[in-house]
C-alpha cells in the first residue's frame, strides 16, 4: 500500500514520495471546483497504488472543502468508475 499523499499547496498538487521520485497529481482549484488535471507515478513505482492514494487524497479533501470534482484526467477519471462512493462529488 502507498503511503499517504500530502497537499503542496504551492505547486497545485498532491505528492508522494517514492523510491523512484514522487508521485504527483496535478489540480487547478476555484472557489467551488477542484479540476485534477494530471496524474504521474515514476515507471519504477508503478502499480504500486500511489495512483489511487493520490486521487482517493483528493476525494477526500474535496469533500471536506465542499468543492465539486472535475476529473480531467483519464486516470482519474477511470479510478471514479470503480470508486462510486464519490459519484456525488463529480461534475458531469
Amino acid at each position: 500500500m502507498a503511503e499517504q499523499a500530502v497537499l503542496n499547496e504551492q505547486e497545485h498538487r498532491f505528492e508522494i514520495p517514492t523510491r523512484g521520485g514522487t508521485a504527483v497529481l496535478a489540480f487547478q482549484q476555484g472557489p467551488t471546483l477542484l479540476n485534477l488535471v494530471h496524474t504521474e507515478v515514476p515507471p519504477a513505482d508503478e502499480g504500486a497504488g500511489y495512483g489511487s492514494t493520490l486521487v482517493r487524497t483528493a476525494m477526500e479533501y474535496a469533500r471536506s472543502h465542499h468543492l465539486k470534482v472535475v476529473p480531467s484526467c483519464p486516470f482519474v477519471q477511470r479510478w471514479l468508475k470503480r470508486h462510486r462512493e464519490f459519484d456525488d462529488l463529480i461534475v458531469r
